[in-house]
């Protein structure tokens, strides 16, 4: 079981190749653009900077054909039942809520305690608040739904820091800017590589991780569940740690009310793990959460990240996918 959680926590063939040789020009380059845009949203009012973000994410979706296709195939595959132009509005929803993201990120330095409920509201606060009142560590399993570095960044706002799993971004300099961003309100990121014996020690001293748990796992870091109807390889980080440490486990996600123009940060009620048989637990409760995650995808489908290749590790036997 300790292997299976290890295996979760390291590197998939999905993420960037730390290892890879940049060169200075290209580095500072993509440092520069980013530090750019964030500082030139950053001047802006924060509604309309959430504006330009959302004209950046449509930019994306015109510049970067490649990833509506991938779009296009995920929601024919698990929403088949809706018509062209439904899968048309939550593709541009998808890319439009990237935007949104990337305007609310850059005015994370303004967010403070007297200002955050005009930014972000709770929906089920009492839900994590009794996942942490056991006393045994808290999961934060969440997914890339909405605003989903605001959920973790406003919890912390609201009096609630805690710690987050993360690949670093390969690119040093980007990473180190990210950082500034999400750091500064008490929360701790947690470098997915090696990071097992950290999250274990965070747990087990009664903190909180959050988890990521909605994109594809390598052959080696997950174990094949049912999501929106389809095999799907998904990491069994959450499943082993639980049962590994007796934390609780609470869903939260944060999706944006565009009538109220406001974030709603929402707690599922605890999942209860059960663990009488570690291995065919294992997978039950990882099918479980996928599970939860998908019906919180389902209530809001063109806030989630469709673009990325949810289903490219497959069964042995079945062709590619994308």
């Amino acid at each position: 079981m300790e292997s299976q959680a290890q295996n979760a926590f390291e590197v998939s063939a999905d993420a960037p190749n730390a290892k890879r040789k940049r060169s200075w020009l290209r580095t500072h380059t993509e440092y520069a653009v980013a530090w750019t845009i964030l500082e030139t949203l950053r001047a802006l009012p924060r509604r309309v900077a959430v504006q330009v973000g959302q004209g950046i994410g449509w930019l994306a979706s015109v510049l970067r054909p490649g990833l509506k296709r991938t779009a296009e195939i995920n929601l024919r595959m698990a929403m088949p039942e809706l018509t062209a132009s439904e899968q048309k509005r939550i593709i541009a929803g998808s890319f439009r809520t990237l935007g949104r993201m990337l305007g609310e990120v850059s005015h994370f330095p303004e967010l403070e305690r007297s200002n955050i409920e005009s930014v972000v509201r709770y929906v089920g606060l009492e839900n994590y608040l009794e996942a942490h009142n056991r006393g045994r560590g808290v999961i934060m399993m969440t997914g890339h739904i909405g605003a989903w570095e605001l959920s973790v960044f406003s919890h912390a706002v609201y009096g609630y820091p805690g710690s987050f799993v993360a690949r670093r971004i390969d690119n040093p300099l980007v990473e180190r800017l990210a950082e500034t961003y999400r750091a500064r309100v008490g929360n701790r990121s947690i470098d997915k590589r090696g990071s097992l014996r950290e999250v274990m020690r965070t747990l087990k001293a009664g903190g909180s991780v959050g988890i990521l748990a909605d994109l594809n796992a390598t052959r080696d870091e997950g174990v094949f569940v049912d999501f929106f109807g389809i095999p799907a390889s998904t990491t069994a980080a959450v499943a082993a740690l639980a049962q590994r440490t007796g934390c609780s486990v609470v869903l939260g996600y944060i999706h944006w009310d565009e009538k109220e123009r406001v974030h709603y940060l929402h707690f599922e009620p605890v999942e209860t793990i059960d663990t009488g048989n570690p291995k065919a637990d294992l997978v039950t409760n990882t099918a479980n959460y996928a599970k939860i995650i998908e019906r919180a995808i389902r209530r809001r489908p063109d806030q989630w990240l469709w673009i990325h290749k949810r289903w490219r590790t497959r069964p042995e036997g079945e062709k590619e996918i994308y």
